[in-house]
């Protein structure tokens, strides 16, 4: 087990469509302020976000390295001594890639391969300011779509020195009941016993302020159901992971920020014109209230919001 304090969340590096009008949806619709950063000598959007920021990276950006899918595309950590941390966690011998720049300070950058699929940076403490706003804290947690909860908790855990945060299992299930109706006997009613549609098997690993949510399937027989319209599901979120490991294998997956009135900021959402997934929220992992904005709403990253209250 790694003894030493692990690095923290500084920023989130999301691959946009549109910067500019993601950029308007988190300032001028949640209320977050928005400056200017250098990632890899090219100039990017940010915004503040609680103790963390989010950093918008056009197509084309030297930080996509060509690459043209939206979503969470990096996570950039801080730490007093990147390279103890490195050989702490077993990875300065292997496991990195060619160094990368962010401002003035040097990043190292991890292997996904050797990360299961999180695209990770570490570096000094980058000194990016801190903020939020009515609507929105800070960052709740980053879904990461995981093939193997087992194996990422014993990298991000033992090896990296994270800690976790708790696990659940979340399940969908189905209770038939069954009538046998008689003119002469009566009605007879059987319930059957309660069957399972859909799941996922979930653990949350502390990473600074918020955590990464790891979402593994928790049987495969179930059938992905892809709903286009109305509320979310828990069979509904099992099949959206699901499908994001079979195409393009574990990674991040979604991000999802906290706020203080969960039904506040999707009607907020709503009333701006977003296309949105939840109107109202629903029941969540850690018994919080819940609700997704469709992914077209910022640029093509899947956006959560979270409402709940400190353990």
């Amino acid at each position: 087990m790694n003894k030493e304090l692990p690095p923290r969340l500084g920023y989130v590096a999301l691959a946009i469509r549109e910067p500019a009008e993601a950029a308007d949806v988190l300032t001028k619709h949640l209320g977050l302020a928005q400056y200017g950063v250098v990632l890899d000598g090219e100039e990017a959007l940010a915004v503040s976000v609680g103790g963390a920021a989010l950093v918008l990276l056009p197509f084309g950006h030297a930080a996509l390295a060509g690459g043209t899918e939206p979503g969470i595309h990096h996570l950039g950590f801080e730490t007093g001594d990147p390279g103890a941390w490195l050989r702490r966690a077993g990875l300065a011998a292997s496991g990195l890639r060619a160094a990368a720049r962010f401002n003035r300070f040097t990043q190292h950058r991890l292997d996904p391969q050797a990360t299961l699929g999180v695209d990770m940076r570490v570096s000094e403490p980058l000194g990016l300011p801190a903020g939020g706003s009515a609507l929105v804290e800070r960052i709740d947690h980053l879904g990461v779509a995981s093939s193997d909860n087992r194996g990422a908790l014993d990298l991000f855990v033992r090896s990296m020195g994270f800690s976790i945060e708790s696990q659940q299992t979340d399940l969908e299930v189905v209770t038939v009941i069954e009538s046998f109706t008689s003119d002469k006997y009566g009605v007879v009613y059987r319930n059957r016993p309660p069957e399972p549609v859909g799941g996922l098997r979930v653990a949350f690993v502390t990473v600074g302020e918020c955590e990464l949510e790891l979402l593994q399937n928790f049987d495969p027989s179930h059938t992905a159901e892809a709903r286009r319209h109305g509320p979310g599901t828990t069979k509904q979120d099992q099949g959206a992971i699901a499908r994001y490991v079979e195409r393009r294998g574990p990674g991040l997956h979604h991000l999802a920020l906290k706020t203080p009135d969960i039904d506040r900021v999707l009607a907020a959402l709503d009333r701006a014109g977003l296309r949105m997934i939840d109107l109202v929220g629903r029941p969540g992992s850690r018994r919080a209230r819940i609700g997704f904005a469709h992914p077209s709403a910022l640029g093509g990253v899947l956006l959560h919001f979270v409402e709940r209250e400190a353990a």
